[in-house]
């Protein structure tokens, strides 16, 4: 016999009128904008990995011992205040030859510099005294293809050196602290390295990092979208089961419904990453902005996010139903006030007491990420607890009418008033989070100088009359000193004998004259504050564009999360307002109830978030034995406010709504 639940879902939904339809589409926005951002998360933490392997062919791992046919010695130097990364590569004679590195169609030849696009730009628009002079001059410039680089904006040159060239030989191989990851010299056979650049090292770390602290929001509007019409679906569903439908019958018609609304906002969100990779490929990130191909999660990790997207809408939608296939005249009277248990304020409080001491120790990236899943999961079981309690003191003490109206409603509904304020008070500890995670290493600047290390202090004193005649000759004014290895405040060198050359006159200077003063490396560029800093800003920098990053997508699909939920309670409340209309309230009263109802539980709850958010972001700043920045406070405010406007800003938005659904209560409430 052939089953009734399609045909009847069909003649359902078709039936349910305008309501109906307006509610699958709001939940099918919800499911395209939670598969979109999803898609860009997953994106993002691929698209770093993809990237920080095209580097790894940069940094050599030496060959054995007597097998190497060419050498191969990587460092870095900077102009306007951009890393350039220097790969200089010599062919060892009477050896094979060496395969051509990724990006380059052959071995370069001594005399001869590939760059990369990017790079070559920079060249034709800067004067050659402020960047090209640090490079031999080649007949012409090669060009490095996309397989040698991260990004199109990433400024990288390859360098042919002959085998007893002072750039490729042990001198050019850096011994400071600030040299690990991106000074290295290997005899090689090829390019098949294992460790990438540090300039983009970091970027799967931070991106993941933000990708955990938004799947909760996401998942909380998936949530709210499969919630969408749950009183009009379970008086509908309640009056069928008495009817005679059967309980597996009630959980099927749900489950065909929201999982084809779900999975066509799934796939039209998919679509629509699809369809705009090349504009987001133009979001800088790192090194800079991305090639689109890199930004491509592949078929199998598509489909999985839109079946996730479709799966997490129906099962959203399913456990609605438990009470209709449970008690289906308690129901359909309305006469089932969902209350919360105390244990979930005991399984939340053992729950923090772990994180608390977890925190503790040093924080790996994993056992971070477990430990910020826990918390998560811990307050969405305490949040509809904390707003059944709220709701009974608000109406214990209420004195005006729209209180007790909005004290009522979180009593007796608290899981639904939790999911209307969820996804900002999660977004709380976001910002709580990363307000103050913004990491100050506190090492001594010195943006003023450029420095040449040498191999001991005799060597400093000879560098330091060729540094004065060669800044003489560029005409730069300067003051030159040496520096011995014991100096580790006074100087960018931190304790390496050299020359110190203190110019003033801003970045073009500077760039002037770390060109100038290239010939006295012996093979390595002279040093200045952004390659001592670029260690540390290579993270802080990623943690900085993360949290911004992630402060604006919480928040806004929180507030979408916000503005949807409070359209559908209108929705699904429509007989109760209309009843409440016929019985005298007027309509200020109502939205003032509304109002009440989602700012009494967020004061409370997005305090407590905030606050938690701050303790976890001091947590990451001490394991980094870093202090923490100041602005961060400022950035909390902001955040505060803007969660506020969100909030205040996504219930107007349902207010036309209410005023609609009310403007006949005689019809509304039959």
């Amino acid at each position: 016999m052939r089953s009734p639940v399609l045909p009847l879902t069909w003649h359902l939904a078709r039936s349910a009128g305008r309501r109906g339809f307006q509610s699958q589409l709001l939940a099918a926005g919800a499911a395209a904008v939670g598969a979109f951002v999803l898609l860009l998360m997953l994106a993002a933490c691929l698209g770093s990995g993809a990237r920080a392997d095209r580097t790894t062919w940069r940094m050599p791992d030496a060959a054995p011992a007597g097998s190497a046919t060419a050498v191969q010695a990587v460092t870095s130097t900077h102009v306007r205040h951009r890393p350039v990364t220097v790969v200089s590569l010599a062919q060892l004679p009477d050896r094979r030859p060496t395969p051509a590195p990724p990006g380059l169609s052959a071995f370069p030849k001594r005399g001869e510099v590939y760059v990369s696009p990017a790079l070559a730009g920079l060249i034709r628009e800067l004067p050659a005294k402020q960047f090209a002079d640090r490079l031999p001059e080649p007949a012409r410039y090669g060009t490095i293809g996309a397989a040698g680089l991260a990004s199109p904006d990433e400024l990288v040159a390859v360098v042919g050196r002959a085998p007893g060239d002072p750039a490729v030989s042990a001198a050019a191989e850096g011994d400071g602290w600030y040299d690990e990851g991106r000074t290295a010299r290997a005899g090689i056979t090829g390019f098949a390295g294992s460790e990438p650049s540090m300039f983009t090292g970091a970027d799967q770390q931070t991106a993941l990092l933000g990708a955990v602290l938004l799947v909760v929001p996401v998942v909380v509007l998936a949530a709210a979208a499969g919630r969408l019409g749950a009183a009009r679906r379970e008086q509908r569903l309640a009056a069928l089961r008495l009817a005679g439908a059967t309980p597996r019958q009630i959980l099927a018609m749900t489950a065909v419904e929201a999982a084809a609304v779900g999975a066509a906002g799934a796939l039209s969100g998919a679509v629509a990453h699809v369809v705009l990779l090349p504009a987001l490929a133009e979001i800088p990130y790192g090194v800079g902005a991305w090639y689109t191909g890199q930004l491509w999660v592949g078929l199998p990790w598509l489909a999985a996010v839109v079946l996730g997207v479709t799966v997490l809408l129906t099962a959203s939608a399913v456990t609605m139903l438990r009470q209709v296939a449970k008690s289906p005249l308690g129901v359909a009277q309305q006469a089932d006030p969902r209350r919360t248990r105390m244990i979930r304020l005991v399984l939340f409080a053992a729950a923090l007491v772990y994180i608390m001491q977890s925190t503790g120790g040093r924080l790996t990236s994993r056992r971070m990420i477990v430990l910020l899943a826990l918390f998560y999961g811990a307050f969405w079981l305490f949040g509809p607890w904390v707003v059944d309690r709220l709701g009974r003191v608000a109406g214990r003490f209420a004195r005006r009418p729209a209180t007790l109206l909005a004290a009522r409603r979180l009593s007796d509904d608290p899981r639904g008033a939790w999911r209307t304020v969820s996804g900002l008070v999660l977004a709380g500890f976001v910002a709580g989070f990363f307000s103050v995670s913004r990491l100050d290493i506190g090492f001594p600047e010195h943006p003023d100088q450029v420095a040449v290390i040498t191999e001991n202090a005799a060597d400093a004193r000879h560098t330091a009359t060729e540094a004065r005649a060669l800044l003489d000759r560029a005409g730069l004014e300067a003051t030159v000193r040496t520096v011995g290895d014991d100096n580790f405040d006074g100087s960018v060198l931190f304790g390496n004998p050299g020359v110190v050359a203190r110019v003033s006159g801003g970045t073009e200077r500077i760039d002037a004259a770390a060109t100038a003063l290239t010939p006295l490396g012996e093979g390595r560029f002279p040093v200045t504050q952004d390659y001592v800093s670029a260690p540390d800003a290579a993270v802080t920098d990623r943690i900085a564009t993360v949290s911004t990053a992630t402060l604006i997508m919480s928040f806004l699909v929180a507030t979408a999360s916000a503005g949807l939920t409070a359209a559908a309670s209108v929705l699904d409340r429509r007989r109760v307002y209309g009843l409440l209309r016929l019985s005298g309230a007027p309509l200020k009263v109502l939205d003032r109830a509304r109002v009440r109802e989602t700012v009494l539980p967020l004061l409370v709850l997005a305090g407590g978030t905030t606050a938690m958010g701050v303790f976890g972001g001091y947590q990451l700043d001490k394991a980094a034995g870093a202090t923490v920045d100041g602005a961060g406070a400022l950035q909390l405010a902001a955040c505060v406010a803007v969660g506020a406007l969100a909030m205040l800003a996504a219930i107007g938005g349902s207010r036309p709504l209410l005023r609609r659904v009310t403007a006949d209560p005689a019809q509304t409430a039959d």
